[in-house]
């Protein structure tokens, strides 16, 4: 069940969003209210599971993980838990979705070395079919998004706000229009 999130919130979980690490005070400040009020709305949006956890931003390459790679995978069958079991030994794997059309998982997987990914692509073939692409440059950038309640369109239902994309250093920004709900199942990890 969706929460109830105003306009306040929306802002809260924006602020956040660019800087986990802001102090109470700024961000009453940045969402003009009074610091109380400002940590019983962040208690709340913790305790009803909205906001899940501060995370750091790693640089890979700067870790040691040069190769950055998403593999699509054709899971055939329903007994998904020898997976699952792969997904929580393999730090390497950093997001799993679980999605609808032909592949049955979508994965991010960082490496450090192409041979080092083909140890983790030979790992999941033993559940079924894959393809990898291999990122031939670093993540484009996005803009942090406005969050706001998304305004359900009568043709499409509810959509993501629009996200701005690019640095200035690639032509000017534009808004790229919602590619997607927030249905899939996600799973994150950070490496250890």
């Amino acid at each position: 069940m969706a929460e109830d999130l105003d306009a306040i919130d929306w802002s809260i979980l924006t602020e956040l969003q660019g800087d986990g690490r802001l102090s109470i005070t700024e961000l009453s400040r940045r969402v003009k209210l009074s610091a109380s009020a400002t940590t019983e709305r962040v208690r709340r949006l913790e305790a009803t599971g909205v906001i899940t956890g501060y995370r750091a931003e790693v640089d890979l390459p700067k870790a040691g993980f040069a190769v950055l790679a998403v593999v699509r995978l054709k899971y055939p069958g329903s007994r998904h838990d020898p997976l699952h079991k792969l997904l929580e030994r393999r730090p390497e794997i950093l997001e799993c979705l679980r999605t609808t059309g032909d592949d049955c998982y979508v994965l991010k997987v960082a490496a450090t070395s192409m041979a080092h990914l083909e140890q983790v692509v030979n790992e999941l073939a033993a559940f079924g079919s894959t393809t990898t692409n291999v990122s031939t440059a670093p993540p484009c950038p996005i803009a942090a998004r406005a969050w706001h309640r998304p305004t359900p369109d009568p043709d499409r239902g509810p959509q993501l706000p629009p996200m701005t994309r690019g640095s200035g250093q690639d032509g000017p920004e534009e808004a790229a229009p919602s590619r997607y709900g927030r249905s899939a199942r996600r799973r994150t990890r950070s490496l250890r």
